[in-house]
């Protein structure tokens, strides 16, 4: 993910004079927000009071019921949307198989100059995307527009994969042979994204599941539809622009429903889910049931490992970013840190004073740095976690409070005292609360504390070691998908694979050879002799 700008917005802020908390929410009225007039850009990408939520060739009401998008900043109704339900899930379903077989005789580079178009295209209202989604999600502006930009880069790198998907020849032990392997689409991919990161996963899976040659089918997070809508009708204006049966890229807003019917189904050649852990497993034995294919993006308790010679400097900006940005509400965020104890007072003095001078308040407004949680049950967990954090004997360093607004805003916290293997802290919570841990031993014992929670997604280690380097990322170190040193947890290119180990899932998206995902592998062997020899060797006659 693009945070290298949010990082340096962060360090800037930081310079700020004073350690007080500014907060600021802009009021508005209790109308649809679509419809006041401080929102018009709402319809320049095509949303309206009411929206359709289906797509299936064309928009379509759903039949399911109809809900309202909510700002978390202040919980007004931004618009509302008629969802689907398994009906239109199966309509949907049929009419993006039939498009398959179109798509999928497309040569690959003209594919991939149809997703170099989608990239254009979200260029074009990246802007505005980033503003819908601090909107909707409650993530800054900065951030959301970051997120289309991670879109926008995997089009670009699946336009280059698409005249480089590889194959291979063999050598045949048997004279007159040719031993081959080849790949092709696995038919149509059923994507199941979350809430906080609408845009990217979604975009990480269809940039090369396109070029690849599959059709879509989206099903987004129930809270976060206008997101989604935005971004899909700009992918079939430029399907219908080429020519291309738009109901390539389909689109299902649903709930539940939608998505048992999706992990469920025989047709679904592909599904790629990103959610909670235990969601996660209810999904990837339905589909193992059946034999289907699966990518699993789950959780992560991820942890910061910082040593007695770390840049500290590094150290807290890296740690600030990763435990506060998106409010705690990313499957990367970094929830554990584990300081050697020749440092760990310096650094907790340095994070309390930085966590001081955060900026709360409105997520559109460009100096924010920190919004509202994206639901009212965020902020009940919130609460919840910090009051166990009590009564386990945890130390409230800073923050600990929600803050008084129409909104979803509670204060990014700090909690010290508890015990590296308090089942608090190996319990993963999808809140803006960082446990700092003393660590007396080395290396060994800090690898040890990362490695002992369940999920496997992300990790940092602070060093200026090159021994420790290595040793951190190799057999015996993070058993994590993503292995930073001097990093934060958050984020990552999108040319290498993301994804985790344990019960993160073991899925891999985005680049390197997270394509392979997206096709079904054959080795060929073909004859152009006229001889019949068996392998091996072996003579039957």
């Amino acid at each position: 993910m693009r945070f290298a700008s949010i990082l340096r917005k962060t360090r800037n802020l930081l310079n700020v004079a004073g350690d007080k908390r500014s907060f600021h929410v802009s009021c508005v009225s209790s109308q649809l927000l679509v419809e006041d007039p401080k929102y018009s850009w709402l319809k320049e990408l095509g949303l309206e009071s009411d929206n359709k939520g289906v797509f299936d060739g064309t928009w379509k009401d759903g039949n399911g019921t109809i809900v309202e998008s909510v700002c978390p900043a202040n919980n007004d109704p931004i618009a509302r949307i008629s969802m689907g339900n398994v009906s239109d899930y199966n309509t949907a379903v049929q009419n993006a198989k039939e498009a398959w077989k179109f798509w999928c005789e497309v040569p690959a580079p003209n594919r991939g100059e149809i997703v170099r178009q989608i990239g254009h295209a979200l260029r074009e209202k990246k802007t505005l995307l980033g503003n819908l989604e601090a909107l909707e999600v409650g993530k800054i502006a900065v951030e959301g527009a970051g997120e289309v930009q991670e879109f926008i880069d995997i089009c670009d790198y699946a336009v280059g994969l698409s005249r480089m998907l590889p194959g291979h020849v063999f050598p045949s032990e048997r004279a007159g042979h040719a031993l081959l392997e080849t790949w092709n689409p696995v038919g149509l991919v059923g994507i199941i994204t979350a809430f906080n990161f609408p845009v990217a996963v979604y975009g990480w899976n269809a940039a090369i599941a396109l070029v690849c040659g599959n059709s879509l089918l989206w099903k987004p997070a129930p809270t976060v539809n206008l997101s989604t809508i935005a971004v899909n009708k700009i992918m079939v204006d430029v399907m219908q622009a080429n020519n291309i049966p738009p109901e390539v890229c389909s689109l299902v807003c649903g709930g539940s429903d939608v998505g048992e019917a999706l992990a469920n189904d025989t047709r679904m050649d592909l599904v790629s889910f990103t959610g909670s852990t235990p969601v996660g497993r209810k999904v990837g034995a339905t589909v193992q049931n059946r034999f289907g294919k699966h990518i699993l993006e789950l959780g992560g308790n991820n942890a910061v490992i910082v040593m007695d010679d770390a840049n500290l400097d590094l150290v807290v900006i890296g740690t600030l970013f990763g435990s506060a940005g998106t409010q705690g509400q990313r499957c990367t965020t970094s929830r554990r840190l584990i300081v050697h104890e020749k440092v760990y007072d310096e650094v907790l003095d340095r994070l309390k004073t930085a966590y001081g001078q955060i900026r709360i308040g409105d997520p559109l407004d460009e100096t924010t740095l920190y919004g509202p949680m994206h639901s009212k049950a965020g902020v009940h967990l919130f609460m919840k976690t910090i009051e166990e954090a009590r009564a386990l004997g945890g130390t409230i360093e800073t923050g600990g409070q929600v803050l008084e607004s129409p909104g979803n805003y509670v204060e990014p916290t700090i909690v010290s005292g508890l015990a590296h293997d308090c089942p608090l802290v190996l319990r993963e919570s999808f809140v803006p609360i960082l446990y700092v841990i003393k660590l007396e031993g080395g290396l060994d014992e800090a690898i040890a504390i990362n490695n002992e929670v369940e999920q496997g997604l992300s990790s940092s280690l602070f060093t200026r070691d090159l021994g420790n380097v290595f040793k951190w990322m190799g057999p015996k170190g993070s058993d994590c998908g993503l292995v930073n040193v001097n990093i934060g947890t958050s984020g990552a290119e999108i040319g290498g694979a993301f994804g985790g180990e344990k019960a993160t899932g073991g899925g891999r998206e985005s680049g390197s050879e997270a394509w392979k995902q997206y096709m079904r592998r054959s080795t060929c062997t073909i004859n152009y002799s006229t001889n019949l020899p068996l392998a091996q060797g072996i003579k039957f006659e």
